[in-house]
C-alpha cells in the first residue's frame, strides 16, 4: 500500500511539472502556427530519430544481458529489454531518476535473480552512465573554449553545476566501491549525527541495512577489479547509447530541411543539456531541459523554427522514451516472473 501511495505521488508530481512546463512554453504562443510548421517537416528524418531513442533503451538491455552472462546468469535479450524499459520508465517519472534501479531490482527478483547480483550489475551501469557524462563535460571544458563562447554563454552556471554534481556523484560512487571502510565510517557517523539531532529515530535495522549495502559495494569493487575488459566494453556501449539519444536531435534538425550546422555541434549541444539536468531533482529534467534547448539552440534552428524544433526533439527523445517504456513496463507485469525464469543455457533471442 505504501509503495502504491509513493508511486501515485510521483505520478502526480510528474503531471504537475508537466502542466507547468506546457504552460511556461506555450503561454502566449500561436499553437496553430506551430502545428502548421511541424506538419511541414520531412517524416523520413523522424524515423531514424525514433530508432535512436529505441537504441538508447536497447543499449542498456545489452549491457544487462552482457554483464549477467559474465556472472553465469543467462537471460533472453527480450527479458533484458524489459528490465531496461522498466528502469527508464521509473527514471522518467521520479526526481533525479531515483526510482529506476529499485524497480529493476524488484522485477529482477521476480525472475529469481539474486538481489546482490542485480545490485552489482545496476551499480556498474550507473557508474558508467554517469562517467560518460563526466568525460564529455570535462572534454568540453578543457578543449571546447570556442564552442563554449559561441553557444553556452547564457547557461554556463547551469552547465558548470551539472558537471560538478555529476563529478561529485561519480567520486562518491568510487569511494563507496573502492574505499568501503572510509565510506562506511562516513555514513555511520552521518547516521549517528542525524539520530543525535533527533532528525531520525534510532533503529538497529537501519544500521544492519547499511552493513548489507557496504557488502554489496565490496562485491562491486571485486567485480570491477576482476573484469576490467568487461567494464571497458560496457563503457563503450554506454558511449554509443548516450550519443544515439543525442543524435536524435540532429535528425529533427534535418527534418526541417536545415543543414548548416554539423552533426557534431548538434550532438554536443544536446549532450550539454543532458549534463546540465541529469542530477537535478526533476523527472526527466522536465522544464529545465526545454528552457536550455530554447536558449542554446537559437542559432541552430533560428527564431522561427526554435519552438517547433524543441517540441519535436523533446517529444521524440523524452516523451517517446516515456511512452514506449511505460507500455513495455505494463507488458513486463504480465510476462516477468512467469514459468521461464533464469535459463541454465543461453537462449536465442
Amino acid at each position: 500500500m505504501e509503495n502504491k501511495k509513493k508511486l501515485l505521488l510521483q505520478v502526480l508530481f510528474l503531471l504537475v511539472v508537466f502542466a507547468g512546463t506546457i504552460y511556461g512554453i506555450f503561454h502566449g504562443e500561436d499553437l496553430g502556427k506551430i502545428l502548421h510548421i511541424i506538419s511541414t517537416v520531412n517524416p523520413l528524418y523522424l524515423l531514424p530519430a525514433v530508432a535512436c531513442v529505441v537504441f538508447f533503451i536497447w543499449g542498456e538491455s545489452i549491457i544487462i544481458f552482457y554483464m549477467m552472462h559474465t556472472l553465469n546468469i543467462h537471460l533472453r535479450k527480450w527479458t533484458c529489454f524489459l528490465f531496461s524499459s522498466i528502469g527508464f520508465f521509473f527514471s522518467c517519472i521520479t526526481p533525479s531518476a531515483s526510482g529506476g534501479q529499485p524497480a529493476q531490482i524488484y522485477y529482477m527478483k521476480k525472475e529469481e535473480i539474486p538481489i546482490p547480483v542485480s545490485t552489482l550489475v545496476l551499480m556498474v551501469v550507473t557508474i558508467t552512465y554517469k562517467a560518460v557524462l563526466v568525460i564529455i563535460g570535462l572534454a568540453i571544458l578543457i578543449f571546447g573554449n570556442g564552442f563554449i563562447k559561441q553557444y553556452l554563454t547564457g547557461i554556463l552556471p547551469v552547465f558548470h553545476l551539472g558537471i560538478l554534481l555529476n563529478v561529485l556523484c561519480v567520486i562518491a560512487m568510487f569511494v563507496l566501491v573502492f574505499h568501503t571502510t572510509l565510506a562506511k565510517d562516513i555514513l555511520t557517523r552521518g547516521l549517528w549525527l542525524l539520530e543525535k539531532l533527533h532528525l531520525m529515530k534510532k533503529k538497529e535495522s537501519r544500521h544492519q541495512r547499511l552493513d548489507a549495502a557496504m557488502t554489496e559495494y565490496q562485491d562491486t569493487a571485486v567485480y570491477l577489479k576482476d573484469h576490467k575488459q568487461v567494464i571497458i566494453n560496457v563503457l563503450a556501449i554506454t558511449f554509443a547509447q548516450r550519443f544515439a539519444l543525442f543524435l536524435s536531435t540532429y535528425f529533427v534538425y534535418r527534418a526541417f530541411g536545415l543543414k548548416e550546422y554539423s552533426v557534431a555541434v548538434i550532438v554536443l549541444l544536446q549532450a550539454v543539456i543532458s549534463i546540465s539536468v541529469d542530477m537535478l531533482p526533476l523527472p526527466g529534467g522536465m522544464g529545465i531541459s526545454e528552457t536550455l534547448f530554447l536558449t542554446i539552440f537559437v542559432p541552430v534552428f533560428g527564431a522561427k523554427l526554435l519552438l517547433p524544433g524543441m517540441i519535436l526533439s523533446r517529444g521524440l527523445s523524452y516523451y517517446t522514451e516515456l511512452i514506449l517504456s511505460a507500455a513495455l513496463t505494463v507488458l513486463a507485469n504480465f510476462t516477468i516472473g512467469g514459468k521461464n525464469k533464469i535459463c541454465k543455457k543461453k537462449n536465442k533471442f
